[in-house]
């Protein structure tokens, strides 16, 4: 049994560009009609809102600072934009680089601001709001272990998991929750194709993925009538390496 998605309305946080524009991309490819937040890129926004269209699906651009706490109110004003959300799609994050010897208080509070506690107030408010409906949110497969690369990251990537499986017992069964660990998809800011490239020998698969692998996991875990507090892995096999011993491998 699966969910028909066609005609159903999804808010994309951070769906102007990256995993967060394939994902978009994915949901019209299913007649889903797409709300794209944005904060930064106005005009990406604006183009793939044309692109969507283009498909045959509704479409809105909404920007929101979260660090300005700008989420709050945010599914108010998307399901007044479009009608209605059906889907709730939790991409948006920051990604900065630092150690443990190099990390603060306020600059983890900054991640764990927009990495956990914004989209999980997005998924409190959905539920309370729409009270029915999905939740897809964006994890990583790192969280088996540690990115020492980058801690404030990835501890706010933990707490955000064990919101994940919180949520999705609490809200069943009006709305399941399920999430999403992508691996070596896209280089981090700053880096190009090589980086990945250089990369693949730490996957068992040999390779990095693509954003589209994400949408396609997207796209499988909404049309699921019986999935909920589920993480799909999408790295892989990454996720299966011992990250938590020695140096990050780059």
């Amino acid at each position: 049994m699966t969910w028909d998605l066609r005609g159903k309305t999804a808010l994309v946080t951070g769906g102007a560009k990256r995993i967060g524009k394939e994902i978009a991309l994915g949901l019209a490819d299913e007649g889903v009609n797409v709300i794209i937040h944005y904060l930064t890129a106005d005009k990406a926004a604006g183009e793939l809102r044309e692109e969507l269209t283009g498909k045959g699906v509704g479409s809105w651009t909404l920007r929101a600072d979260f660090e300005k706490s700008e989420y709050e109110g945010l599914i108010e004003r998307a399901a007044g934009e479009a009608g209605t959300i059906d889907i709730l799609v939790n991409n948006a994050s920051i990604f900065l680089k630092n150690t443990l010897d190099e990390i603060s208080f306020p600059d983890l509070m900054d991640h764990m601001r927009i990495n956990a506690w914004a989209p999980f107030e997005l998924c409190r408010d959905f539920h309370r709001i729409m009270k029915r409906g999905k939740i897809i949110n964006l994890l990583d497969s790192r969280t088996d272990g540690y990115d020492w690369a980058h801690v404030d990251y990835i501890l706010s990537k933990h707490v955000f998991t064990e919101l994940t499986r919180m949520i999705a017992v609490k809200y069943a069964p009006d709305v399941a929750v399920n999430g999403i660990a992508p691996g070596l998809i896209l280089p981090p800011p700053g880096k190009d194709e090589g980086y990945l490239v250089k990369m693949d020998r730490t996957v068992p698969l040999k390779r990095h993925g693509t954003p589209r692998e994400i949408a396609e996991a997207c796209v499988y875990l909404l049309k699921s009538e019986f999935l909920s507090g589920e993480v799909i892995y999408v790295d892989g096999g990454r996720h299966l390496m011992e990250y938590d011993h020695g140096p990050h491998p780059d």
